[in-house]
């Protein structure tokens, strides 16, 4: 089936009014169905006429969640690829706006809507347990503490995990459909003797579940603007719960890919901070730069350093988190737990102020150290002044176009090349077996152009070996090592 409508712009109350033609109980099944069969890597690239796009899917599922009624229409897949056609026509302020920043801004709403649906599942799982169990932090926790996962999430982080990957492996392989009463039958014993089915059901219906009602009051009290151009970039509350019950047996996965994200790390923050708060996101600061420490320590042939604490003329001040010693470079490693916000999702008037507040002093932090060791600050004696001196900021979500000419000037200038990069990136970067990942740096920043580049850029076609720190998160999931890891094979292959 194909469908080709023309190039012609649409406006997004045409586009709302055509969700908002069929039944939801009609439409959602339909989206889901899709969202299965194009949900592996980038499979949607196979879809009729490449609209089965993870976002487009989401939005429509959105839009329908939220303005739609059972008084409508039936809908076939002749409706929902319309439907998506118009979504992808659909009217952006780039085609309006004339100033410089146009292509800036259009740029962080396209990364903010599209890039998300396409981290790697296996690294943003695995994580989860190599981080928030198997990382010592170097700060007394508030909330961290022994218990901690089953007050937050009613079981073990690796069950959580494993109720995941089971709702998961169950969207792709049931049409986008979790049903509780499966677990009754016969095949669900090897499932159930890993994680009761009690804690199955209690876990999915308390974190991963919502109806119509709860789902339209967070839809209506995300919303940060009224201008309809936006309203697509706006936070999708199917991020938060992705099933909804109502709409057939079990429970819907209208967008099966931000199922396995609720036990991503991001996830688990968003979690913790509704239930504990502040406290809770900066133990999970401390843990992340922890994390960010035993990955370079994956790097071959490299000498990595923890913060220094030097003198200066009033009082003790610290470096950046790391400082890593290669043969070829010295790399000046500053954390960040940080995440773009609603401000970069939307590129709205306080987009700058905020990827300043956020990212800002983690280069002057750099810049700072680089001085304190060309200057031969006696603290900094272990370290080499006779090579190239180069920064590094790890965010633990990507600022997807943050290196670009049209982002990068609004933050500090640096005597020394810096480029930010998502934790994702790093666990690619230190398993390079073909070349030195010093001199991989070097050549990225002595070019003009690929400098500007996202770091993940000047990783295709390398050699990578496995990464041993998240190899140890996923094999502390109960599928790992049971015989129900062949019912989560077919999804779980494609990950890894």
């Amino acid at each position: 089936m194909t469908w080709d409508s023309g190039s012609r712009v649409g406006r997004d109350r045409d586009y709302v009014a055509r969700v908002r033609r069929h039944r939801p109980s009609a439409l959602l099944p339909l989206i889901a169905q899709a969202s299965a069969t194009y949900a592996l890597e980038s499979s949607w690239l196979q879809s009729p006429s490449l609209k089965y796009t993870p976002w487009a899917l989401a939005d429509a599922a959105r839009v329908s969640l939220a303005c739609g009624n059972e008084y409508r229409k039936d809908a076939d897949d002749a409706d929902l690829l319309r439907i998506l056609d118009m979504y992808v026509r659909l009217e952006d302020h780039f085609l309006r706006d004339t100033d410089e920043d146009a292509l800036g801004r259009w740029l962080l709403r396209a990364s903010g809507e599209q890039m998300t649906y396409q981290e790697p599942v296996f690294q943003d799982l695995a994580r989860t347990a190599a981080m928030l169990t198997q990382t010592a932090g170097t700060r007394q926790a508030r909330c961290l503490r022994p218990g901690w996962e089953e007050e937050l999430l009613g079981a073990s982080l690796s069950q959580y995990v494993g109720i995941a990957q089971l709702l998961w492996a169950s969207a792709l392989s049931c049409g986008g459909r979790f049903d509780p009463n499966s677990l009754t039958t016969p095949g669900a014993q090897r499932i159930c003797a890993e994680i009761p089915a009690e804690t199955i059901v209690s876990v999915t219906e308390k974190h991963f579940v919502t109806d119509t009602a709860a789902f339209r009051q967070v839809n209506e009290r995300a919303r940060r603007s009224k201008d309809p151009l936006l309203r697509r970039y706006e936070y999708n509350p199917l991020r938060g719960t992705p099933l909804v019950k109502g709409y057939g047996p079990g429970f819907l996965a209208p967008v099966s890919q931000l199922i396995p994200a609720k036990a991503s790390p991001l996830g688990i923050y968003y979690t913790g901070v509704t239930r504990f708060g502040d406290a809770f996101a900066q133990d999970l600061g401390d843990l992340f730069e922890a994390y960010v420490g035993r990955q370079l320590e994956l790097l071959p042939d490299a000498t990595v350093r923890p913060e220094v604490v030097y003198s200066r003329s009033n009082g003790k001040a610290l470096s950046v988190d790391w400082i890593v010693v290669t043969e070829e470079l010295v790399l000046l490693v500053e954390v960040k737990s940080v995440r773009p916000t609603v401000h970069l999702r939307l590129a709205n008037e306080r987009r700058i102020d905020e990827v300043k507040r956020m990212l800002g002093h983690a280069f002057e932090q750099i810049d700072n150290t680089a001085a304190l060791i060309a200057d031969g600050q006696k603290e900094f004696a272990k370290v080499p002044t006779d090579r190239p001196v180069h920064g590094l900021i790890v965010t633990m979500e990507p600022f997807h176009v943050v290196n670009a000419p049209v982002q990068r000037p609004q933050l500090p200038a640096t005597t020394v090349p810096v480029t930010v990069c998502s934790i994702s990136e790093l666990e690619n970067l230190v398993t390079i077996t073909d070349a030195p990942v010093g001199r991989l740096l070097l050549e990225r920043a002595d070019d003009a152009q690929r400098s500007t580049y996202a770091l993940r850029e000047a990783l295709p076609g390398r050699t990578h070996r496995r990464n041993a720190v998240l190899d140890a998160g996923w094999d502390s999931y109960p599928w790992r090592h049971t015989a129900a890891e062949a019912v989560l094979s077919e999804s779980a292959d494609p990950v890894r």
